[in-house]
């Protein structure tokens, strides 16, 4: 992902195209993301840890339908790069330790495996996603 986030940033400010398929590459994986984490990791971590708090992405970003010639386009990822990025450090320093304690390593890959599965049938909408249902 922040791969995607760089090749964002150092496109010119006129690489509309190179913008937008950045910007669907980047909406699809968080999306996939977000349902896998959604539909297994969450509730896995929520029974072996039910005192964590469980972090929700807040924003997928960017419309689909948002020209990227928009200035809007610009801002509204950079809003989305930012949120990610506080979302990952959050779970990584935050929550992460203490999920792993919990859970344990056999678990733990257990959960992996069944997130790479499920990836597979991750819809392609941010509105497919439960948390975007509530």
């Amino acid at each position: 992902m922040e791969k995607q986030f760089e090749q964002f940033e150092k496109a010119g400010d006129d690489a509309h195209a190179e913008k937008r398929k950045v910007a669907d590459q980047v909406i699809e994986a968080l999306t996939a993301h977000a349902w896998i984490e959604e539909k297994i990791f969450y509730p896995a971590a929520r029974e072996a840890a039910p005192d964590t708090k469980v972090h929700v992405l807040e924003s997928i970003g960017p419309s689909s339908s948002l020209d990227p010639s928009d200035e809007r386009f610009g801002a509204k990822m950079s809003v989305l790069m930012e949120n990610v990025r506080h979302h990952v450090e959050e779970e990584e320093k935050e929550w992460f330790p203490d999920v792993r304690k919990a859970v344990g390593r056999n678990r733990l890959t257990e959960v992996g495996q069944q997130m790479e599965a499920a990836r597979k049938k991750a819809p392609g909408s941010p509105l497919a996603v439960p948390s975007a249902k509530k």
